[in-house]
């Protein structure tokens, strides 16, 4: 096999079964790649050791025949999952040499289906941000570029080193975690398909907070077949998670072959939102074509409370950050300030020096909304247009199965080109917070490529727990779109 860094990880799967090559041939693959994949800044701490023993672990259960579902395939994880003896950072200096002594719950669900450890990927500082560019790590850097331009480009947030990962093919899949779109914004522009479950769906053990109430975890991966195979893995009731679920997990790859004959496709009207660039709504249209060409109806909806909705998210989300990250204080674990005059002096400078500036801005929003002079102001009203937004969907899917919107309000951005207005960079998740929000799944399929050559991504919303449906529909998508795009490999020159 001449590249098997660039197969599928259903691909792999089926190629290790069949005993075509070994998880350690596999592994060794990607550890090369990494190495020479650097230049991207998509991993923080690599554990090609551990990968190895894990891969030579695997080759015996699969040659003793006690292959797990996901045996011997090489993934990558984002460095939000606490990962038991080895360095776990959110990509912040406040937790720079902090080794957990437990595992989350979702990595070990992975162990135990027999998958292998690659290393942690980089990421927006405690996930806080949409573009990877407040990592204390340093930016991650999109494996596509411009046509013609040698710019670096953002690869999303906070995901980006685990969506730059999978792009280059550094690893077979990786994890992600999703608070206003952190999944399916950094999948929408690396070309790869990113899932957002629903809320409760994976287990948040283990999973560094940012905002306890939004956050869930997914995969991030180059298919949707991969998508649902990994979330069948990754998914699980967990009684030391107490938004856990009690909801069996099924098969979800078996969805696959149902096809989308008789899905309603809802079209929300408000997302058609001002100074959307005309290729997003070409591919839009396209893929609602796709939908109805296979079978589908497609019916108008609106979401009529959609156009508060980021202001509702940059309420709750930094007012749950700043509760979840009152802990990082340099008393029990993470960075400690030298030579503390006392306790609050000890406060003060372990907080200012370990935390980055997009972090402090948000813990202060945070600590403001929840004031007692402002509670009411803005906390207490957010929260109620957070019911109105769910009350929203819930109509919504009275009339329809599956929503169709962009993923994104356009293509992956340069470096540094927005990391002075910060209200424009909260503009890139206009279409994602609604499902975290509503709590509802969501994934983000490649849908084509702009002129420049950049891809984009379409976003399918789900009901509560349907992620059957869902993946029906986004393997529809992306059947009709046929997006066989790669990125020139540049960072390996």
């Amino acid at each position: 096999m001449s590249d098997p860094t660039a197969m599928t990880l259903a691909e792999a799967r089926d190629a290790l079964k069949a005993k075509k090559m070994s998880s350690r041939e596999l592994t060794g693959a990607f550890v090369a790649a990494i190495a020479a994949g650097r230049g991207l800044n998509a991993f923080i701490t690599e554990t090609a050791e551990t990968a190895l023993a894990m891969a030579d672990a695997s080759d015996r259960r699969i040659a003793e025949g006690k292959a797990g579902a996901l045996e011997g395939l090489p993934l990558a994880i984002k460095d939000l999952f606490c990962t038991k003896g080895t360095r776990t950072t959110a990509a912040s200096k406040i937790l720079g040499n902090f080794v957990p002594p437990y595992e989350s719950t979702v990595t070990q669900n992975l162990w135990n289906a027999g998958a292998v450890m690659l290393g942690k990927t980089n990421l927006d500082e405690f996930a806080m941000g949409s573009s990877n560019e407040t990592s204390a790590f340093g930016p991650v850097f999109n494996p596509w570029r411009s046509k013609g331009s040698n710019q670096n480009l953002v690869p999303g947030g906070s995901s980006g080193g685990s969506s730059s990962a999978v792009a280059a093919d550094l690893c077979l899949a990786a994890t992600g975690t999703d608070t206003g779109g952190s999944i399916r914004q950094p999948a929408a522009v690396t070309g790869t398909v990113g899932l957002k479950p629903t809320y409760g769906r994976c287990s948040r053990f283990g999973i560094v907070a940012f905002a306890s109430s939004l956050d869930q975890a997914g995969p991030m991966t180059k298919t949707v077949r991969d998508a649902a195979i990994m979330l069948t893995s990754m998914a699980s009731i967990d009684p030391k998670d107490s938004t856990s679920v009690e909801t069996p997990v099924p098969d979800y790859e078996s969805f696959l072959t149902q096809g989308v004959k008789g899905l309603k496709v809802g079209i929300p009207k408000e997302y058609r939102i001002d100074g959307i660039p005309a290729d997003v709504v070409a591919m839009w249209d396209k893929a609602a074509d796709w939908l109805k060409s296979q079978g589908a109806e497609i019916v108008e909806v609106s979401l009529p409370h959609t156009k508060y909705a980021l202001p509702t998210y940059y309420i709750v989300a930094p007012a749950e950050a700043s509760s979840n990250l009152a802990r990082y204080d340099g008393v029990r674990f993470g960075h400690r300030a030298a030579s503390p005059r006392d306790i609050t002096d000890l406060y003060e400078r372990s907080r200012g020096e370990g935390f980055g500036a997009e972090v402090q801005r948000r813990i202060l929003i945070g600590t403001y909304v929840l004031s007692a002079g402002y509670y009411d102001a803005y906390y207490s009203r957010a929260q109620k247009l957070r019911t109105l937004i769910k009350r929203d969907f819930d109509q919504a899917f009275e009339k329809c199965d599956v929503l169709l919107t962009p993923s994104t309000p356009g293509p992956a951005f340069g470096v540094g080109a927005k990391t002075s207005d910060p209200l424009e960079m909260y503009l890139q998740d206009v279409f994602t917070v609604t499902v975290n929000l509503a709590g509802l799944p969501g994934i983000s399929v490649p849908g084509g490529l702009t002129e420049s050559g950049l891809p984009l991504g379409l976003q399918l919303i789900g009901k509560a727990f349907d992620e059957g449906t869902l993946l029906r529909a986004a393997q529809a998508v992306e059947t009709a779109a046929d997006f066989k795009a790669k990125p020139a490999k540049w960072w390996t020159a």
